[in-house]
């Protein structure tokens, strides 16, 4: 398809999600057959098709066939987009102390929002998992009984922005994790039962306080056992295959995962042709159709894409998150994320950039980037607008910025809806984008002062205060 359709495709796509997520995600309802969609989005059939592909591929919607066929909204699941971010960060030479250093700033808040939200019901399965049945205690720990016991506290913290990136670290430390094994003296240097039963206790007292504190200092014990440990410096391995499609994937799907893992399996050589479309449908026995849809999942992803012409073929490209992120925002959207939940991720995830900011600050790029922050401040002239988000990207921790990346794409679908009910209901109160802009530039240049001064505490009272502030001029 040229360049043209496929940019098409993909507005059309966002279209139909967008009305979707506008009319409240009713699940089963019918938004039309194929022909009513091609005439109300005013596309061609190849170019309805294509942003067709798209729509299922997020699950936002499936076509069904036949008699009473037509588009169906669905309920979307965050496994696509999972996949997608795990192999990025993987290939990204994501580290170990990356993913710990995550898990630092994420866990605590779980469980404060697990002591919050905990109820009655909860508690006997929650202290169950404490010491799970058939671990001795004094045992090495049980990685996939961490791993339920983490997850858990996710789930019960009601913030489905905390749960779905704890889900994604859990994911990530797992195949790192594969033959690995937390010590018989744990990684807090007593058995890991009576680190989980204190963490689990606050919980169910719920004194959200001592559950953060119980767990930061869990997690400060994880962090000194991994740096002790031979494996710290590791690389995420960046051989080991996507997690497998849920049962519902489509055999296009199916298709792109499988081509999405050889291309892991060979390092992720951009460039490398993979092979003509006519050698691709003898090699892996697929009709046409479904190799073309496989492929517009692959460029969608920027995996590969398909070049034309005579020395043309299926190519591997520079990967880029930039889809996950959308469709990570796009579920996140239909668990019904609230401003609140994304406010204490996101100041989470930029205290922790934030921190490894402070510890950089005197590395040459990092000192130039944080000048020309102060500089932009104090322009009086300057219109472009400074974000957080590309100060973070030199803290050097790349699952805290994409972490922010995606929160920062769904606070901005909120403040687009709010821009478009103020516009509807008259409302002037919501700021315009030369404003937002001004108070940015201003906002991340105090806080590249205080990062530069080298005084921490002030970096991070500005930074909570900013947040703070800009929730309140938004909402």
């Amino acid at each position: 398809m040229p360049h043209a359709d496929a940019k098409l495709a993909l507005r059309t796509a966002r279209r139909i999600e967008k009305e979707i997520a506008l009319a409240g995600w009713p699940v089963g309802a019918p938004l039309g057959s194929e022909e009513e969609l091609r005439v109300r989005l005013e596309v061609s059939r190849s170019v309805l098709r294509e942003a067709l592909v798209l729509v299922e591929h997020h699950r936002a919607a499936r076509m069904r066939r036949g008699n009473g066929g037509g588009l169906y909204v669905t309920a979307p699941d965050h496994g696509p987009a999972t996949r997608a971010i795990i192999l990025y960060l993987e290939h990204g030479g994501t580290g170990v102390a990356d993913l710990v250093r995550a898990r630092l700033m994420l866990e605590p808040l779980a469980a404060a929002g697990a002591a919050a939200h905990i109820g009655e019901s909860d508690i006997p399965a929650l202290r169950a998992m404490v010491l799970p049945p058939g671990q001795e205690r004094g045992a090495p720990a049980d990685i996939p009984a961490m791993d339920v016991f983490h997850a858990t506290l996710g789930r019960l913290s009601g913030n489905p922005v905390l749960r779905l990136f704890l889900h994604v670290l859990i994911e990530l430390t797992d195949r790192f994790a594969t033959g690995e094994a937390v010590g018989r003296a744990g990684p807090v240097g007593e058995p890991v039962e009576h680190a989980r039963r204190r963490i689990v206790e606050a919980v169910v007292a719920g004194d959200a306080h001592e559950a953060r504190a119980a767990a930061t200092r869990y997690m400060e014990g994880v962090a000194e056992y991994i740096a002790a440990r031979p494996s710290r410096d590791r690389a995420l391995r960046q051989d080991r295959p996507a997690p497998a499609p849920d049962g519902d994937a489509k055999l296009s799907e199916l298709l792109a995962v499988r081509i999405h893992n050889e291309v892991v399996h060979r390092g992720w050589p951009a460039g490398e042709l993979l092979g003509t479309e006519t050698e691709l449908l003898a090699r892996y026995g697929v009709s046409r159709a479904v190799l073309r849809e496989a492929v517009r999942i692959l460029e969608h992803h920027a995996v590969a894409t398909m070049r034309r012409g005579p020395s043309g073929g299926l190519a591997v490209t520079e990967p880029e998150p930039s889809a996950a992120v959308e469709m990570m925002a796009l579920y996140l959207d239909y668990r019904r994320a609230t401003r609140e939940d994304l406010h204490a991720v996101r100041e989470a995830v930029e205290l922790g950039c934030l921190d490894l900011l402070l510890a950089r600050r005197a590395e040459p790029r990092v000192t130039r980037a944080l000048h020309a922050a102060v500089a932009a401040a104090r322009d009086e002239t300057a219109t472009a607008r400074v974000t957080f988000t590309e100060i973070a990207e030199l803290a050097g921790n790349p699952v805290l910025t994409l972490f922010l990346h995606i929160v920062t794409e769904l606070a901005g679908r909120h403040l687009r809806e709010l821009r478009a009910e103020g516009g509807a209901r008259g409302r002037a109160e919501v700021p315009d984008a030369v404003e937002l802009s001004r108070w940015s530039r201003y906002s991340y240049g105090r806080i590249a002062e205080a990062v530069l001064a080298g005084d921490a505490a002030l970096a991070r009272h500005r930074l909570r205060r900013d947040l703070a502030e800009a929730f309140a001029r938004l909402y």
